[in-house]
């Protein structure tokens, strides 16, 4: 498909058929995605890809130390809870993902089980870890970089009939991830990515996220008529 339609059309995934995902076909997407502009072209990106018991482990991890109340073990600065339009905008995709469901506003068990797959990467096949050198830290290029490569692999994965989602919450314990994904103590874990072919039957599939018009974010200067 042409790049407009691609981009028009890619959304995030979080319903998966077990199937499992080729590893060539996700060097393929790796090859792809390595095209990503860099700063100062560092190239600073590392990717950890899990599947089988690995990651049913870490699945596991996560699951246990989030329900006995523990606090999250991020290695990035994360902001915390939005304000504003940012969590309006959060707000929004929360009920499109809930209404598809079916999910009532006063369904706590259903809402709880909602945010417990995404502590087990929405139980994709396939998650890849994302990380970076410690050794650039303070590391805000290096979070420019990884999101410019984590796009374009999700674009390249669409292309092959592959579905993802970028999932902080995936990592959310990054001790029980690098653990069991041996992703060694000099690099610092960013962000994860679920992967695998899309369950057509899994309602929240069909959420588009919903975008703001240009007219909010965008500004023009020095053109006729400014």
């Amino acid at each position: 498909m042409d790049f407009e339609t691609l981009v028009r059309e890619r959304r995030s995934i979080r319903g998966y058929k077990p199937d499992p995902v080729p590893k060539d076909v996700i060097q393929e997407i790796i090859e792809i995605a390595k095209g990503a502009p860099s700063s100062m072209n560092t190239q600073p990106w590392f990717f950890h890809v899990i599947t089988g018991e690995p990651l049913e482990r870490i699945r596991q991890g996560n699951t246990e130390r989030m329900l006995a109340g523990a606090e999250a073990q991020r290695e990035i600065p994360v902001h915390g809870s939005y304000e504003g339009i940012h969590r309006q905008r959060q707000i929004e995709v929360a009920v499109q993902l809930f209404e598809a469901m079916g999910i009532a506003r006063d369904d706590k068990e259903r809402r709880q089980d909602w945010v417990m797959r995404g502590f087990r990467q929405f139980d994709a096949p396939v998650s890849i870890v994302m990380t970076y050198d410690k050794s650039l830290e303070p590391a805000t290029i290096s979070h420019f970089d990884l999101g410019a490569v984590t796009y374009g692999l999700v674009l390249a994965a669409w292309t092959r009939g592959l579905g993802t989602v970028i999932n902080g919450q995936g990592i959310m314990q990054s001790a029980v991830v690098r653990e069991h994904a041996k992703i060694p103590e000099w690099q610092t874990i960013m962000t994860c990515i679920a992967m695998g072919y899309p369950n057509d039957e899994f309602s929240a599939n069909a959420v588009k996220s919903k975008r703001t018009p240009n007219d909010d974010i965008v500004t023009f200067t020095g053109f006729d008529g400014d």
